[in-house]
């Protein structure tokens, strides 16, 4: 491609922020309404899906189900269908990310350690070469609701920790919800990211840490206030109703009490840190009876007696199952998956029928997350083509995957084998965003965020990925693009794709753009920017006579092509 032009950069960047900022149309970054008053519960709707979807459909669905479509896996949805698809996916094996930076370990010299970077390799090479897309993908929409940040010097200095909980998240994201709460609040990352690990037992002179049982309740299980079946809020005498108060915060405290690292013993000295085990940056952390409160604990309408013998087990096991069974953590916990996976605004009805699958997963289970996530994806405001045309659907995509979406569309492949990119936080040299990086753990950005003095607020929805995005965002990504697409990106552009298919098209250049449309756009592609394509793609002239000279010249028809698409709006927001 040529050298990066700036003017066109910045041209793209204004089509970008018309398209994100005032200028969107009044919905399309998400949909409200439904069939049913704001309250009730919405009646059940059977899940339909076309028995072969179309190559549009099926790359429409992988958008939402894995980090991106290639031609790969376009071919077996449409064969298999998104239904057997999605079982398939439940039952391909897991890939563990911590086995990948053992294995990085062995191979350093002596002295050194592990760093973030390795973490960054793992997770890049796992979301772009990974089978299991639908673990993969999974998995880092659960990293958004159960945060942790490697930006936290004693996680992002041990990055196993990082590992481990990733693969905790996925072992647990096709599980029951109930498990995944317990695995979450025992895992050392959590413990060192909101200090419940080494938490104390109150005294004269110390209250136990609050940190993790505020955040559990307000961001991973129930939040704010109380919920109907549909994910709208309960309203007394017209107010809201708070789920809980301070009194149920310092109550919950007491539980998170006398847990710290694992170890073959209980001694003072490893509760606080010391006699490090080899295994304690991935193993649950461990029960100090010592430590742990044995008053009466007050939480949410439920008690745990005063102990005689302190049982830090029993006290997490009734505080647990108390949030798991309250009523608000299938729409709470749903309408932000669905966020994550399909659309930033879905309606009540969406969001109660995805709750009802919580609830029940059809054979008296509750926390079912497999039955969540089909009904996610295969619900008919998910899947129906005429949602597509629809101005009020979709979401705006974040930078991560973003970038996935063209590493899987055109192949991308690692020289190293290692996937070697680092931090890509800088939001003006790079994308502005790195996986588990986020600044604090209400995520990049919140699930309720509204761009203000927008047409988006006008329309009274919520646009969650605005909150990271802006000028100097969208330059960043269009800049960092624009080298990729014919460079490559990481460790000395250890990432490329060699756009075989796609280079022997060049000379077709109808065929190009409609293959870059499906692989990018699920063939969503307006017919303005088809034609402002093409028109950029026809102005390469491919010479008849000097073949080195027409090899270069597919070749930029191709990134013209690719990086076009990319810079669009209409790649941005997904739909």
């Amino acid at each position: 491609m040529p050298t990066r032009n700036f003017r066109a950069t910045i041209a793209f960047s204004a089509l970008l922020l018309g398209a994100c900022g005032d200028g969107l149309t009044p919905g399309a970054v998400g949909s409200v309404g439904s069939g049913d008053p704001p309250g009730t519960a919405p009646a059940p709707v059977p899940i339909t899906v076309a028995a072969l979807p179309t190559d549009a459909q099926a790359a429409r669905f992988l958008g939402q189900a894995s980090f991106g479509a290639n031609s790969t896996t376009i071919s077996k949805v449409m064969t298999s269908g998104t239904s057997a698809w999605i079982n398939e996916q439940f039952s391909l094996p897991q890939t563990s990310h911590r086995d990948t930076l053992n294995g990085i370990k062995a191979g350093l010299g002596a002295g050194a350690a592990l760093n973030e970077n390795n973490f960054y390799e793992s997770f890049w090479k796992q979301a772009i070469e990974g089978e299991d897309q639908l673990r993969q993908r999974s998995s880092y929409a659960l990293s958004q609701i159960f945060v942790i940040s490697l930006q936290e010097s004693d996680i992002g200095d041990h990055p196993i920790l990082a590992a481990s909980y990733l693969d905790m998240l996925g072992a647990n994201v096709f599980g029951n919800f109930r498990t995944l709460l317990e695995n979450v609040s025992l895992h050392p990352a959590m413990g060192t990211y909101l200090s419940s690990l080494r938490n104390q037992k109150e005294s004269e002179t110390r209250e136990p840490d609050q940190n993790y049982a505020r955040e559990i309740m307000q961001l991973m299980s129930i939040g704010l206030v109380e919920l109907n079946p549909d994910g709208s809020q309960k309203k007394v005498n017209g107010a809201t109703v708070e789920t809980y108060n301070s009194a149920d915060i310092s109550g919950l405290a007491k539980v998170f009490t006398g847990w710290s690292w694992y170890g073959p013993d209980k001694s003072r000295n490893r509760f606080f840190g010391g006699q490090a085990d080899p295994d304690r940056e991935w193993r649950p952390m461990q029960s100090y009876p010592q430590y742990h409160s044995t008053s009466v604990k007050n939480f949410l309408g439920t008690s745990v007696p005063a102990q005689g013998s302190a049982d830090p087990e029993a006290s997490l096991k009734v505080a647990l199952d108390r949030l798991f069974m309250h009523p608000n953590v299938g729409p709470f916990i749903g309408r932000q998956l669905i966020q994550r996976l399909v659309t930033s605004n879905p309606s009540p009805a969406y969001v109660g029928r995805v709750a009802a699958a919580f609830a029940d997963n059809g054979q008296g289970v509750r926390g079912d997350m497999k039955a969540m996530i089909r009904a996610i994806l295969l619900d008919p405001e998910a899947s129906s083509d005429s949602k597509v045309a629809a101005v009020d659907t979709g979401k705006l995509r974040e930078p991560v995957l973003r970038m996935a979406g063209w590493m899987r569309a055109f192949g991308a492949r690692s020289a190293s084998g290692r996937f070697l990119i680092g931090n890509t936080d800088d939001p003006l040299d790079s994308i502005g965003q790195t996986p588990l990086r986020a600044p604090s753990v209400f995520n990049f950005y919140r699930p309720g965020y509204v761009p203000p003095n927008t047409a988006i607020a006008n329309a009274n929805l919520v646009a969650p990925e605005m909150q990271i995005t802006g000028d100097t965002t969208v330059v960043g990504y269009l800049n960092t693009m624009h080298d990729a697409v014919s460079q490559g990106i990481g460790n000395a552009n250890d990432i490329k794709s060699d756009y075989a298919t796609e280079i022997n098209l060049a000379e077709s250049p109808d065929k190009l753009v409609d293959r870059v449309n499906l692989l990018l756009l699920a063939n969503q592609m307006s017919p303005a920017l088809r034609t402002q394509i093409l028109a950029a793609v026809n102005s390469v002239t491919v010479p008849a006579t000097n073949a080195t000279a027409a090899a270069t010249a597919r070749k930029n028809r191709v990134w013209l092509s690719v990086f076009l698409a990319l810079a669009s709006p209409e790649y941005l927001v997904q739909k």
